[in-house]
């Protein structure tokens, strides 16, 4: 193979996934056979598998029992906004997590009390072992499932408070910015950091997606006077969404 030149299942995958780009494969169509394959292209049955491999590692093709490899039906990305913004009254987890004015939605949660694992400790200021608060959350738009959500609060901040639980009490449900205020914790300023990476398998069975789909993770943390007192990362799937920031200029 001379230098730059692609392996040959690269290059039969690139041509199918082209075809459906352009719409000559449509979607639910049936990706042409294994043989089929071998025989057009010249290739060798490994050749022609490892390509059929990439379209499906991809999400442009499904697999079906019995039947053979569907072209899928390819969603058109919505936009996720996201702000530091606030509005008046306090924000509803739904709300922090999509800016967007005119988004409607609705959410499950469950807390439980743990252990902070290295990473999580890494991200809060604490001791590995350190006891948090951690929430996980499904949003739903539409009855379908759009995102999740995991958060830790460190509970040497929020333990015996009335905040201690983020979906009970008087400010359950709440902001984060609006239930630290209530105990005098100020939040002054808010991280996120964007990544992608492949799908969990039960974060793909959650949001519908297929093995090898790749999620976007947003790492968001807030801080009150440099402490971490709130960190979260926020999967959704990354061929339904797309993320835009709202920045103020100040």
């Amino acid at each position: 193979m001379t230098f730059g030149e692609q392996p040959a299942y690269l290059r039969v995958a690139g041509d199918l996934r082209k075809k459906i780009v352009d719409g000559s494969l449509p979607p639910h169509t049936r990706l042409p056979s294994q043989a089929r394959i071998r025989e057009e292209y010249g290739v060798s049955d490994t050749v022609a598998l490892e390509a059929r491999k990439v379209l499906m590692a991809e999400g442009l093709v499904e697999g079906r029992s019995g039947s053979g490899t569907y072209v899928r039906e390819r969603p058109v990305p919505r936009r996720l906004a996201r702000s530091g913004y606030r509005p008046d009254g306090g924000a509803t987890p739904f709300r922090q997590e999509q800016a967007d004015g005119e988004a409607r939605g609705t959410w499950e949660s469950r807390s439980e009390q743990l252990a902070a694992g290295g990473a999580v400790a890494e991200r809060l200021g604490i001791e590995p072992g350190e006891r948090v608060m951690c929430t996980r959350y499904v949003f739903r738009e539409a009855g379908e499932v759009m995102m999740l959500s995991t958060s830790w609060e460190p509970l040497e901040v929020t333990g015996r408070t009335p905040v201690m639980l983020p979906e009970e009490g008087p400010l359950g449900g709440m902001g984060v910015a609006e239930r630290m205020a209530a105990i005098d914790v100020i939040v002054d300023n808010v991280t996120e950091e964007v990544g992608a990476r492949p799908g969990l398998a039960e974060e793909l069975q959650a949001l519908g997606g297929v093995p090898g789909h790749v999620v976007l993770v947003i790492q968001r943390t807030f801080y009150a006077s440099g402490r971490p007192v709130e960190t979260a990362d926020v999967v959704v799937p990354a061929d339904r969404y797309r993320i835009a920031y709202h920045l103020p200029v100040k």
